[in-house]
């Protein structure tokens, strides 16, 4: 089982680079890229709730789950 982010599908779709996203949500450059290629171990409520004000999405738009077949085995 894992989650997936996607968080740069929604960058993509709202055009706003990273810089400007990581600026607007009070957060380095260098923890919205551990966000967004999934190397993180948590997420602040606060920070989610800033990303999805900012991309004007809902947090299922950001984070997936992933079932992994091979896991359960």
């Amino acid at each position: 089982m894992k989650i997936i982010v996607n968080i740069d599908v929604m960058m993509a779709k709202r055009k706003i680079s990273a810089g400007e996203l990581a600026e607007r949500i009070g957060i380095t450059p260098a923890n919205l890229s551990i966000l967004k290629n999934g190397k993180a171990k948590a997420i602040r409520f606060s920070t989610l709730m800033a990303l999805c004000r900012e991309l004007r999405c809902q947090p299922g738009d950001l984070l997936a789950f992933q079932d992994d077949p091979e896991e359960e085995s």
